[in-house]
């Protein structure tokens, strides 16, 4: 029987301490204070970031959003991929060193893994012993907490969605709707499995950026490299041995970069596209050459080009800086710009304008020609509203019905508008108008085509 197929191999990456592991484990900090913190702070009376789906309001600090502000959703993710494409072409994999959610909850999965079975070697070991209750024991408490805290996690993915506190309460109370239920177990069993499990398989084979990422790269890309030139030919020797008589280069040929990799490759190998850019060998390197009495820097965040011409670290930044960089800086300053100017100036409060179909174009008292409206008209502020409705586009044309309007905070209400014109004032047809909507506690002005029916 042939296998077509390598045997996977588990990895055991080795804790690490240094420059890069500890911007690393800030960012877990930073984006998990985010994270877990963020559903329980309040703005006013309510959760300051809260998407209301069923009520189909989006809640952002001092923003109240309608889905009509799709718009600066699709801002938002433009946004996003420049500042991908941005970091990539500067950094390569910064995002996924660093901040990436696999990344972050995989750092605290082996972290709660190391403080209840040990370092990596004594996990080796007790993984290759015959199974025994103390095995058992560990790895059960092990699982209890990844779990625990997977859980917490999708609890806290659905309190961004049902207002947290009352989720807890009904959490309490085990009233939890059946989709609050499914989706907190549902994320919950999704960092369960990615962190706890697959780990690096996600990262080598199912997330797309690993594979167009080269796309993006240049040889003016900072990346984590090898310098092979200092390096080779490697092999161990004592710390007193001058590697110059022993014909040898800076590399102890110690494996350390290899156990540390979170996805398990050598970087002494090359650039690779399992390579996550989180400099986890470059600070152990740095460590072995500190023992070793040599200079840092045999494994860093360096450029192809600066490897080939030997650059100084000033003339490696400045080419970082090349017009590629620039002018994606360009383009995402100026959308970021563009997206905080429009929300600054948005009208606070949104109109939609339907024909009722309900009732026809029709002659009233007064033989006038009469046509009905529904307005839905959507409050974006946080305090009560009220509003004045006209309309213009024909002569003669007025709003029949009340012209006023009163709505709550947050809040939509439709309205029938009932708008006349003299019999005779236009031709049998269809003709534009316009919806003029003022609002009379705060500033704001709004404008709504639509079409006045005259009937033959």
């Amino acid at each position: 029987m042939i296998s077509l197929y390598a045997a996977h191999e588990k990895i055991y990456p080795r804790s690490v301490s240094g420059f890069f592991s500890r911007w690393r484990w800030a960012m877990v900090v930073l984006t998990q204070l985010v994270f877990y913190g963020l559903p329980w702070l309040e703005w006013g009376q309510r959760q300051a970031v809260l998407f209301d789906l069923a009520s189909r309001r989006f809640y952002i600090v001092g923003l109240v959003l309608y889905p009509q502000d799709f718009i600066y959703l699709t801002g938002l993710l433009v946004i996003s991929a420049l500042s991908l494409f941005l970091f990539t072409a500067v950094a390569g994999r910064l995002w996924c060193g660093y901040a990436c959610p696999q990344t972050v909850y995989t750092e605290i999965f082996l972290w709660i893994e190391k403080q209840v079975e040990g370092d990596r070697s004594a996990r080796m070991r007790r993984d290759a012993k015959p199974f025994s209750l103390d095995t058992l024991g560990r790895k059960t408490l092990k699982h209890v907490l990844w779990l625990l805290l997977a859980l917490w996690t999708g609890f806290t993915f659905v309190g961004y969605f049902t207002p947290i506190k009352d989720l807890s309460l009904e959490f309490l109370q085990l009233s939890m709707s059946s989709w609050e239920v499914f989706w907190t177990f549902f994320y919950g069993f999704a960092t369960y499995g990615n962190a706890g499990f697959m780990r690096e398989q996600v990262c080598k084979h199912m997330c797309p950026y690993a594979r167009f990422q080269s796309a993006m790269f240049d040889k003016d890309t900072l990346i984590v490299t090898y310098d092979t030139e200092r390096g080779e030919p490697r092999g161990a020797r004592s710390r007193k041995a001058d590697p110059l008589s022993l014909n040898l280069g800076a590399c102890v040929d110690c494996s350390l970069c290899v156990q540390v990799c979170p996805t398990g490759i050598d970087i002494r190998k090359g650039l690779q596209y399992e390579c996550i850019g989180c400099g986890a060998c470059a600070d152990v390197c740095d460590t072995v050459m500190d023992k070793m009495g040599y200079a840092p820097g045999l494994v860093k965040y360096t450029t192809q080009n600066a490897m080939k011409n030997k650059w100084t670290q000033a003339q490696t930044w400045r080419h970082v800086f090349r017009p590629r960089v620039l002018v994606y800086s360009a383009i995402l300053g100026s959308i970021v710009v563009a997206m905080l100017v429009s929300l600054s100036l948005r009208t606070p409060f949104k109109v939609d304008v339907v024909r009722d179909r309900g009732v026809m174009a029709r002659i009233v008292g007064a033989g006038n020609i009469e046509n009905v409206y529904r307005l839905q008209v959507m409050n974006a502020t946080e305090s009560t509203q009220r509003y004045k409705i006209s309309v213009t586009g024909l002569p003669g044309l007025s709003v029949s019905s009340e012209s006023e309007v009163l709505v709550e905070s947050t809040q939509a209400r439709w309205v029938a508008v009932r708008v006349q014109l003299p019999y005779q004032g236009a031709p049998a047809g269809s003709h534009p108008i316009h919806f003029e909507i003022q609002s009379l506690n705060s500033p704001g002005h709004l404008t709504e085509k639509s079409v006045f029916l005259v009937p033959r």
